[in-house]
């Protein structure tokens, strides 16, 4: 039950994400194409420090229109190890870092169109330093309290937000 792929055709290249457009024959012999969302893959941390409270981000996001409470995440670099991303984004946004990070999972993000993967960290042992964001990010770190996590598991709108912290929550309990 897998589809073939007949030709494939680069529509977009940016320096985010490209798109390409595949022609496929299905399992039936039907021909039909895809709009194909090609991206890099990208780090997820879940950080917890000692007190057990765990570091969250906030910052606005174009595609949402809206300011998002989220995880600490960033896009991988070609070649780089998806842990080796998730400790330089710990550092870039939230100043920290990890003594410990434990691969939680890797899920693609939105399969139905797009072959992004993330890979989810739990990072523990964490250090404060100082923030390195990148050029144009404004992100404002937040912590929150263990008590708190019910509540906010309502107010997060970020699926990677979510799927991370639910991940990792036999840890934060």
């Amino acid at each position: 039950m897998k589809n073939r792929r007949l030709s494939s055709r680069r529509i977009y290249q940016g320096s985010i994400l490209n798109l390409r457009l595949d022609e496929v024959e299905q399992p039936d012999g039907r021909r039909t194409q895809r709009e194909i969302i090609e991206h890099p893959g990208a780090a997820v941390i879940v950080p917890i420090d000692r007190e057990g409270r765990l570091h969250l981000v906030r910052q606005y996001r174009d595609a949402a229109g809206e300011t998002l409470l989220e995880l600490p995440a960033g896009k991988l670099r070609p070649g780089e190890d998806p842990v080796e991303c998730a400790r330089r984004e710990l550092r870039e946004e939230l100043g920290l870092t990890a003594g410990r990070m434990e691969h939680l999972a890797s899920f693609y993000s939105s399969p139905g169109f797009c072959d992004e993967i993330m890979h989810v960290y739990l990072a523990r042992d964490l250090t404060q330093g100082q923030q390195e964001m990148d050029r144009g990010e404004f992100i404002e770190p937040e912590t929150r309290e263990m008590e708190e996590l019910d509540s906010l598991l309502q107010e997060l709108r970020d699926a990677k937000s979510l799927a991370g912290i639910l991940l990792a929550r036999r840890f934060l309990e």
